[in-house]
């Protein structure tokens, strides 16, 4: 049968409302790619859930089509959300599709280009607030309980209900379920879905390892961040929606929550490119985590199977890539100044 999106695929497993009319973009069905060569490194069976390849380039297509499938079921006109940017692009992509008004609140100064274009391209209605993603959720929620505009942020919960797919695929795939599941935490709502997919789909429970950036880590101190900094901008959030359900997902599966630097989210961000994925940097947090962790012999990773998230697409945030890059050199268009360059 042809494949028609993870609400087709999975409804049996989803709590959705029976007004519930399915909006999709094919979504979902993104590949879990192995990685021997650094698998090795670690002496495991190391995968890549690589979500960048969504309808948008981020996993929150998951949730946004089950979002918006019951916010069009039960009549809504508009949608609105607030967003560091994949948030953004999705939900104006799905209303999009089905339709509907988007409008979206960020941070001044703080999407970057390629989220931001893609918001604007699908045609949301942007306004950028002078202040935190924090405080732009704090007025999306105010909105949207005194009027009928709909909320489609992670604290929808089916946007829950569509993210958790990515656990059962992940089953799916392997047979049962990896012994670690390493993934980024900025607003927890991807940590809270998967944990929630896990304890459902009934094929085993992985230890979660949930990371952060250490300028965004309000999980690892214990206390909101009031102006949360890090080059990873997807999960440059300093009150979590969902974190007292990340903290009990890491607690439940006998992992943890942990801070890594900027320089280390970098770093694994070109390891993953020197293997062929290329991740925005947020995305490439789990990763850090997993090396960091693994170096100080806080997860022993032999012998086990190993699933890192990277949950957005290279092409999100090109800026860290480009700044650092240095123009081509210039060569005549002549066979041997190519070889006198390259060698023979």
């Amino acid at each position: 049968m042809t494949y028609q999106g993870l609400i087709q695929r999975y409804k049996q497993y989803l709590d959705l409302p029976a007004h519930t009319q399915t909006i999709s973009l094919l979504e979902g069905n993104t590949p879990l790619i192995p990685m021997p060569r650094l698998g090795n490194e670690f002496g495991c069976e190391l995968f890549i859930k690589f979500e960048g390849l969504n309808p948008t380039g981020s996993f929150k297509d998951r949730g946004m089509t089950a979002a918006i499938s019951e916010a069009v079921g039960r009549g809504a006109q508009t949608v609105i959300c607030a967003s560091t940017g994949n948030t953004a692009a999705s939900a104006a992509a799905y209303a999009a599709r089905a339709g509907l008004r988007s409008i979206v609140l960020i941070p001044e100064g703080k999407v970057a280009a390629g989220k931001l274009a893609g918001a604007i391209a699908y045609g949301a209605e942007v306004i950028q607030i002078q202040g935190s993603f924090d405080d732009a959720l704090s007025l999306v929620v105010e909105i949207t309980q005194k009027t009928p505009i709909a909320l489609v942020n992670s604290i929808n919960p089916y946007r829950i209900e569509g993210q958790k797919t990515s656990s059962f695929e992940i089953c799916d795939v392997l047979g049962s379920a990896p012994d670690w599941l390493c993934l980024p935490v900025g607003n927890a709502g991807n940590i809270t879905s998967y944990w929630a997919g896990f304890k459902q789909y009934q094929k085993g429970l992985p230890r979660m390892l949930g990371v952060q950036a250490e300028g965004a880590a309000p999980l690892v101190l214990g206390h909101p961040v009031e102006k949360p900094e890090t080059v990873a901008t997807a999960i440059r959030i300093g009150k979590p929606a969902r974190g007292e359900q990340a903290l009990e997902a890491a607690h439940e599966s006998n992992g943890r929550i942990i801070a890594v630097s900027d320089a280390q989210i970098l770093d694994a961000q070109r390891i993953l490119a020197s293997e062929g994925v290329w991740v925005e940097p947020a995305s490439a947090a789990g990763l850090a985590g997993l090396i960091a962790e693994s170096a100080k012999g806080s997860i022993d990773a032999k012998g086990k199977r190993v699933v890192v998230v990277c949950t957005g697409h290279g092409m999100k945030d090109p800026s860290i890539i480009t700044e650092s890059f240095k123009s081509p050199q210039v060569i005549p268009a002549r066979y041997q100044a190519l070889v006198d360059l390259v060698g023979s």
